[in-house]
């Protein structure tokens, strides 16, 4: 599939912009040409696009500056092509609050849209309101895998929430390339072990495997190579430390990259991630989200069994 057919199928099928719409895109100087590609197809589908840059911060979910943060708040349909993600700020947030349709995109390459878009979004639409409609109401997730990881999560009164990347209603707001269900665990009452074999948001593919052991909701310790050593200098209050998301994987053509974007959609895969929950139904808001990817997970909900090294049991 071409990049121009990747960017109309984000235009018209995803976001459904229309003639009588505006569009805005943030972009930043590493991810510039895929802004600009972006910002070229719709000039030919509404009646006003504006391209705008952003700075590029150390961390995901950091805040962008005043400008972008003010001019976000005045357009129908906004894409966040962005090398940090967005989707957990407050200027994200303010701008869904107008009713702006949404699509974060942090670390989007070419080869990603062209493979991880050209999908059936109905289908993956269909696999997460199956997960969902099994996994409602369980309380308790317990997660393992051949690599070590096991650890418990306390879900009581949040609910699951997915991503089919069909963002055409008001206020729709999503990842690009989508493809998961995610939610966000009751803080304080996560305990156990992670192994992360896979990325971690905005550090890459794992060089070693990383082991994080984590106690009452926040991470106790973190042991591997130099991800894990960059990852901690990154852990600047306790809050960043809260474990925020859970996540589980439907894009059937998603694959494994280093881009956490893409990676935390692979079908058969988990995601936790720690820092912001505040704008996915949890209470932790600072300006830090840092996603770890797991392969093969075996995933229980209140003992049925979900997942079994990676592959759905529905």
């Amino acid at each position: 599939m071409s990049i121009n057919n990747s960017a109309n199928i984000i235009l018209r099928q995803c976001m459904a912009l229309k003639k009588n719409e505006s569009c805005l895109i943030v972009t930043d100087k590493k991810l510039k040409p895929t802004g600009e590609l972006l910002f070229r197809n719709s000039l030919k589908m509404c009646r006003k696009s504006k391209l705008i840059f952003t700075n590029i911060p150390k961390s995901h979910g950091s805040e962008p500056p005043k400008n972008v943060s003010e001019e976000m708040l005045n357009y129908d349909v906004i894409l966040l092509a962005t090398t940090k993600s967005l989707s957990h700020t407050g200027a994200r947030n303010a701008a869904s609050k107008t009713g702006a349709r949404i699509a974060s995109m942090p670390g989007i390459t070419k080869y990603m849209m062209q493979r991880a878009l050209n999908v059936d979004f109905y289908k993956i639409r269909e696999t997460n309101n199956k997960l969902i409609s099994k996994l409602k109401n369980r309380n308790k997730i317990k997660i393992t895998t051949k690599k070590g990881t096991d650890i418990e999560f306390n879900l009581k009164g949040r609910k699951w929430q997915p991503d089919g990347g069909i963002y055409t209603k008001k206020s729709a707001f999503g990842n690009l390339p989508s493809g998961e269900i995610f939610i966000a665990p009751l803080e304080g009452k996560t305990s156990g072990k992670i192994v992360c074999d896979a990325s971690v948001g905005g550090l890459g593919k794992v060089d070693k495997n990383i082991e994080i052991i984590v106690k009452d909701g926040f991470i106790e310790s973190v042991r591997g190579g130099n991800i894990a050593g960059k990852f901690k200098k990154l852990l600047k209050t306790k809050l960043y430390k809260n474990v925020a998301e859970l996540g589980i994987g439907t894009n059937p053509k998603a694959k494994i990259t280093g881009e956490v974007l893409e990676d935390e959609k692979v079908m058969g895969i988990c995601h936790i991630a720690f820092g912001n929950n505040r704008h996915f139904g949890g209470k932790v808001d600072v300006p830090f989200h840092v996603d770890f990817v797991i392969r093969s997970p075996t995933i229980y909900a209140d003992n049925i069994l979900i997942m079994n090294n990676g592959k759905f049991k529905l």
